[in-house]
């Protein structure tokens, strides 16, 4: 959450109070979208010191934040303004002859600035790149991503040839007018995600009865706590389980609100406009990562599932509203599809199309699951006829009474923490970088 030169002049003057005798360089993480506005002034603030300039030895490291950005305005604008500020942040740094290494604080899901390494660094601006990156790689993908000897070198070597190619084959720069378009689009875009998500009275309401959220904030399954202060809303909520809740429902509402509304304003502004988003979507990788990546999420994503979590664990006063969003995704759903130039989703990437229609039957069942036991979780008298097992081997396991003696710390009735942690991680998994 750094804002000015003082943020990153604090910690030198810590070390020196300390008597750090080799001190660490210190690098700023700009992360919501006024920070990142402000990003490239306060770097020229602070280059233009003459003893900050000779501390660094021309050489400087500046970390963009992907997850606070997204969570603070949407996908669409933190994605834009992202990009606009590595722009200005290398430019001020030539002007200081100053080498700059950005610092991408990316995390494993699309909302939180995820998605395939080898596109995402194709896809940033021309220059910024110069042979050298920096990428967070988050709890949750590391695993995937290296966790075993070949999957580590294929991993190191999709790094290092999109590096390399970013070098030798820059991406093309926007023309003015996508500039423009993106200019206004982005603006319309903050407006309706900060509409609902933080200006809609009873939001907050909605998304702890309509997801997980406040079961996972209790359990012990994530790396911090899930909130910065017990006591907040949306605001303090870490960008982890903003996230998380959303996709185990299957709705991913952090990802794609915004982009529907911006979309249907440059569009009913001037026709014209869907040609040149039709553009835009061929010939500037930027924008078709976007919204390639949207498009992903979409393919993983149900409103039905979220529909039935509404209908059995949401008051029925904001079962309209529930609505209201599922129509936002379907007609976002649409106008990227128009965009993209597509007639179905994932139409480009046929074996992705098929690895999901495998999975879906499997994550499908578990958000069934998932949506009953919290239903049980949440409502003790909620009463369940059980059917009669199939399985012999089943009938003849340990009563409910022996179960609570394996897992005395659960404040739930038998067997239900220990089904929603495995429905979590099940659609986690299915889900992959959107999980």
């Amino acid at each position: 959450m750094a804002t000015a030169p003082s943020d990153v002049l604090a910690v030198e003057l810590l070390q020196r109070e300390c008597r750090v005798r080799q001190p660490l360089r210190v690098v700023p993480l700009f992360e919501k979208l006024a920070d990142l506005d402000a990003a490239p002034a306060a770097v020229a603030r602070l280059f233009s010191i003459e003893w900050y300039r000779n501390r660094i030895n021309g050489k400087q490291e500046v970390m963009i934040g992907y997850s606070d950005s997204g969570k603070d305005a949407g996908r669409l604008s933190a994605a834009w303004q992202l990009y606009k500020a590595q722009e200005e942040l290398i430019q001020v740094a030539k002007e200081f002859d100053v080498k700059l290494t950005m610092f991408h604080g990316r995390g494993g899901t699309v909302g939180r600035g995820g998605g395939p390494a080898h596109l995402a660094i194709l896809s940033q601006p021309p220059e910024t790149i110069h042979g050298s990156l920096r990428v967070t790689v988050q709890g949750e993908v590391i695993e995937q991503s290296f966790g075993e000897e070949h999957l580590c070198f294929r991993t190191l070597q999709r790094f290092t040839a999109a590096t390399l190619e970013h070098g030798m084959h820059p991406p093309v720069s926007p023309k003015p007018e996508w500039r423009a378009l993106m200019d206004e689009i982005a603006v319309v875009a903050t407006e309706k995600y900060r509409s609902i998500v933080f200006k809609e009275p009873r939001f907050v309401e909605y998304f702890r009865l309509a997801t997980p959220e406040l079961e996972y904030g209790r359990m012990n399954i994530g790396s911090r706590p899930s909130k910065r202060k017990p006591s907040g809303g949306i605001e303090s909520l870490r960008a982890i389980p903003w996230i998380f809740a959303w996709t185990q429902t299957r709705f991913h509402l952090p990802v794609w609100l915004g982009f529907g509304a911006a979309f249907k304003y440059a569009i009913g502004k001037d026709i014209k406009n869907l040609r040149m988003l039709q553009e835009m979507y061929n010939a500037w990788p930027f924008f078709r990562v976007t919204i390639d990546l949207v498009e992903m999420v979409f393919a993983k994503g149900d409103p039905g599932i979220a529909a039935l979590f509404d209908k059995l664990l949401v008051s029925e006063d904001l079962w309209s509203f529930g609505e209201l969003l599922r129509s936002k995704y379907e007609e976002t759903k649409s106008l990227l599809l128009q965009i993209a130039g597509h007639k179905d989703l994932l139409e480009g990437d046929p074996y992705l199309k098929q690895r999901l229609r495998l999975r879906d039957s499997y994550i499908t069942t578990l958000n069934v699951c998932q949506a009953y036991t919290l239903k049980r979780i949440r409502d003790p008298d909620y009463s369940v006829t059980p059917r009669p097992h199939i399985s012999k081997e089943y009938m003849e396991a340990k009563p409910a009474t022996e179960l609570v003696n394996l897992n005395p710390t659960s404040e739930y009735a038998p067997g239900l923490e220990d089904t929603l942690i495995l429905t979590m991680k099940g659609i986690a998994a299915g889900m992959q970088n959107t999980g």
